[in-house]
């Protein structure tokens, strides 16, 4: 069954808004999931905030050229059956999902992304992003640098303290 043109209209507006916030798209061939997968994939993307949409690529398109920082952005790549997975929040989470469920499931394949600033990016580019750590994983990781500096530095003060006391007491017990 056809697909009506207001609701055509109604997905393109739902893609302008879900593609102008995006900090990243990732696209990604599906044929062969079972609905199961699916399903799984699905809810494991939404843990992550990150969104999956199964839209026609045509739509998906159109929805870019209304969209100034995707006007210019190659969608050559856009063929097949292909499902969208967007974040609005982190720029490599979309890639890590995607890159996770492709490891564990034949049937997906990553084919490319759009970031955030238009620019389209080769699966191979979008496998490297899945590796890197996420944004709170980043955090945290200079957060724990800074303060071991502060660390190392509160020890040795502390050290040098308890040397001097205890030189004054051992002084003092004499």
């Amino acid at each position: 069954m056809a697909i009506t043109k207001d609701k055509k209209n109604q997905l393109v507006a739902d893609l302008n808004g879900l593609l102008s916030d995006a900090k990243m798209t990732v696209f990604a061939q599906y044929q062969g999931l079972t609905v199961a997968d699916m399903q799984d994939l699905r809810a494991r993307a939404r843990e992550a905030g990150v969104k999956i949409r199964v839209v026609k690529n045509r739509l998906v398109k159109v929805a870019m050229n209304e969209i100034a920082v995707y006007k210019d952005a190659d969608t050559s790549g856009l063929t097949g059956q292909l499902l969208y997975a967007v974040s609005s929040e982190d720029e490599v989470a979309p890639a890590q999902v995607l890159d996770k469920f492709a490891r564990e499931h034949d049937a997906l394949s990553l084919k490319g992304a759009f970031s955030g600033e238009g620019k389209s990016l080769s699966e191979d580019e979008v496998k490297s992003l899945a590796q890197l750590p996420s944004k709170d994983q980043l955090i945290g990781q200079v957060v724990a640098m800074l303060e071991s500096g502060l660390n190392d530095v509160t020890n040795a003060l502390s050290g040098n303290l308890h040397g001097l006391l205890d030189g004054v007491l051992a002084k003092a017990t004499n």
